[in-house]
C-alpha cells in the first residue's frame, strides 16, 4: 500500500478515526490499535511477508530480553559478592559478557542472514557463474517490503540492550510496534527506541495544532513526490535507456535531473512518515537536513539520511575502530610503519568496511558497491588534503567569502550527482563511458534544437517541475528562528488553512498519478 494511493489514505483516515474515538478509559490501549493497524498495512504487501517481520520480531525481543537478564543477574551478584576480591570479581564479570555478547551475535546472525539469504543470493550465484563459468540456479527472491529499515531498527535496539543503554523492552506487542509502525516501515527513518518510545507508547488526546501541522506535512510530501519527483520520472528512464542518442549534456540533464527527482521522493517520503506520525501524536526523527548546501561530502553525508549515517557509524564504524584486533592493529602499524601511516590505517580500514556496508545495504549489484567504495574514495582523499585546504583559507581571503561557499555547495552538488548517477545507470561499465560522453561528446545543440522536449515530459511539464523545485529551494533557504512549517502552524486558523488548502490544490491540479489516484513507488522501497 503505497503512501500515495487512495488506499492509503482512506486506512489512515479510517485508523485515525478509531484511535481519537477511543474512550479515556481505553486511551491507554492505543498503541495496540496502532500495532494492529501497522500488521495490516504491511500485510498489503503481502500477508506472507509478515513471517519475516514476525522472525525479526520475535528474534530481538528475545534476544533482548536473554541480555537484559544477563546483565540483571550481573548486577545482583555484584551486589552480593562486595567483599571479594577484585580480580575475581573482573572474571565474572568478563564471563557474564561473554554470554551475553553470544546472545547477541546469535541474534545479528540470525537476522542478517534471513537478510543476506533473501537479498544477496542471486548477486552471489551470479557472480559465480561468471568467474567459474558454473549454473547455479537463481531463486528470484522478492525483497519484503522495508526489511532493511525495519531490521537494522530492531538490530539497533538489541545492540544498545548489550550495551547497557536501556533495559529491554518487556511487553512483547510494544516491541512488536517499534519494529512496526507503519509511517516507518517503507522507507525509515531508521528510528532508536529510546527516542520513538518516547511517544510511540503515550496515551494521546486530539491536539487540533499538532494535527494540523502533520497534515501539512503530509501535503508537502505529495508535493514533493507528486508534482515534482513522478513528472520527472519519464524524463530519466528516457534518458537512461540508450547510449548513442543520449550522451554529453544528456548526461549531465540525468544527473541534474535525478539529484532534484531523488531529493523531492525521498525527502517526499520522508515529510509523509513524519506528518503521519504527527497526526498521532508521535515524533518522529527528522532525516534530511538541507544536503544540497552542503560544501564537502563529509558535510553532505551529516545531513543525507542522517538515521542510516548515524546507525553506520554507531554500531560498524566505532565498534570497529575500537575492537580488540583493530587496536592490535594500530599498535603494530605504529611501530612498523611509522606514527603517521599507522595511526591512519585502522581508521581507513574501518571507512572502508561502512561504505562498502553501506553500499551492499543499498543493493545487491556491483553499481551500489562501486557507488559506496566511490563515496570512501572521496571521503579519505578529502580528509588527507584537510591541512592543505586549511593553508589555502588562511591564505586567501576570498574563501571565506559567501561567493566561495557556493563555489563549494556547486562542486560538491556536482560531485554527488556524477556518483550518484551509478543509481541511474546501473551497469558500472556503462556509467562510466556514459560519463565521459560529457568530454567526448558533448552534443550542446541538444539545448537548442528542441531535443530536450522529446524526452517523456512536455515544456508544461518542465516549467511545473522548475517552479517546483524552486519552491523547494527557497523553503530549505528559510531561516526563520524556526522551520518554515513550525512558523506557519504558530499562525492564525485562518492563516494555516490558507496554506494547507493552496497546497492541496497544487497537488490536485499539478500532481500525476494514475487511476484511484495512485502513483509510482517510492525509490527507496527498493532498499
Amino acid at each position: 500500500m503505497s503512501f500515495v494511493s487512495a488506499a492509503f489514505l482512506g486506512f489512515l483516515a479510517a485508523l485515525l478515526l478509531l484511535y481519537y474515538l477511543l474512550p479515556r478509559s481505553l486511551r491507554k490501549y492505543q498503541w495496540v490499535l496502532l500495532l494492529i493497524g501497522s500488521l495490516v498495512f504491511y500485510a498489503f504487501s503481502g500477508p506472507k511477508y509478515l513471517i519475516f517481520m514476525a522472525a525479526t520480531i520475535l528474534s530481538t525481543y528475545g534476544a533482548a530480553r536473554g541480555i537484559d537478564a544477563v546483565w540483571v543477574k550481573q548486577d545482583i551478584w555484584a551486589k552480593e559478592h562486595k567483599a571479594l576480591p577484585r580480580e575475581e570479581k573482573k572474571a565474572h564479570k568478563a564471563k557474564v559478557t561473554r554470554r551475553a555478547k553470544w546472545i547477541l551475535i546469535a541474534c545479528l546472525l540470525f537476522n542478517l542472514g534471513i537478510l543476506a539469504v533473501i537479498k544477496y543470493t542471486d548477486f552471489v550465484l551470479e557472480n559465480l557463474n561468471g568467474i567459474f563459468g558454473t549454473e547455479f540456479a537463481l531463486h528470484h527472491f522478492i525483497l519484503p517490503l522495508g526489511i532493511s529499515f525495519y531490521m537494522f531498527q530492531s538490530l539497533g535496539y538489541v545492540i544498545d540492550v548489550y550495551r547497557r543503554k536501556y533495559a529491554a523492552e518487556r511487553n512483547i506487542g510494544k516491541a512488536a510496534l517499534f519494529t512496526s509502525f507503519f509511517p516507518q516501515v517503507i522507507q525509515g527513518p531508521i528510528s532508536r527506541f529510546d527516542d520513538l518510545s518516547k511517544t510511540l507508547f503515550a496515551e494521546h488526546r486530539f491536539d487540533p495544532q499538532n494535527f494540523y501541522y502533520g497534515m501539512l506535512r503530509v501535503a508537502w510530501g505529495f508535493f514533493k513526490k507528486l508534482v515534482i519527483a513522478d513528472r520527472l520520472a519519464p524524463v530519466i528512464v528516457t534518458l537512461s535507456a540508450a547510449d548513442k542518442e543520449y550522451t554529453g549534456v544528456y548526461v549531465l540533464a540525468n544527473v541534474f535531473f535525478y539529484a532534484i527527482q531523488l531529493y523531492a521522493d525521498f525527502t517526499g517520503g520522508i515529510d509523509i512518515t513524519i506528518g503521519v506520525a504527527q497526526m498521532f501524536g508521535i515524533e518522529v526523527t527528522e532525516n534530511f537536513d538541507r544536503p544540497y548546501f552542503s560544501k564537502d561530502i563529509a558535510e553532505y553525508w551529516r545531513r543525507w539520511h542522517i538515521t542510516m549515517g548515524t546507525w553506520f557509524k554507531d554500531y560498524i564504524f566505532y565498534p570497529l575502530s575500537v575492537s580488540g584486533w583493530m587496536l592490535k592493529l594500530s599498535k603494530w602499524s605504529r611501530a612498523h610503519l611509522g606514527a603517521a601511516l599507522g595511526k591512519r590505517i585502522p581508521v581507513y580500514l574501518a571507512t572502508i568496511v561502512v561504505w562498502f556496508a553501506t553500499g551492499v545495504w543499498h543493493g545487491a549489484a556491483w553499481n551500489f558497491i562501486v557507488w559506496g567504495m566511490l563515496n570512501c574514495l572521496v571521503l579519505l582523499v578529502s580528509q588527507e588534503f584537510t591541512p592543505l585546504y586549511r593553508r589555502f583559507h588562511n591564505r586567501f581571503a576570498f574563501s571565506n567569502t559567501k561567493f566561495w561557499d557556493g563555489v563549494q555547495i556547486f562542486r560538491t552538488f556536482w560531485l554527488m550527482g556524477f556518483i550518484r548517477i551509478l543509481d541511474v545507470y546501473r551497469d558500472v561499465p556503462r556509467t562510466f563511458r556514459m560519463v565521459g560522453t560529457v568530454f567526448s561528446d558533448p552534443n550542446w545543440g541538444a539545448l537548442t534544437d528542441g531535443s530536450f522536449l522529446e524526452l517523456g515530459a512536455s515544456a508544461a511539464d518542465l516549467i511545473v517541475v522548475a517552479a517546483g523545485a524552486v519552491l523547494m529551494f527557497c523553503v530549505s533557504l528559510w531561516k526563520g528562528r524556526r522551520p518554515l512549517f513550525e512558523s506557519i502552524n504558530a499562525k492564525p486558523v485562518l492563516v494555516r488553512g490558507f496554506f494547507l488548502w493552496a497546497l492541496i490544490l497544487i497537488v490536485l491540479v499539478f500532481g500525476v498519478y494514475g487511476i484511484g489516484f495512485d502513483a509510482s513507488k517510492f525509490i527507496y522501497n527498493q532498499f
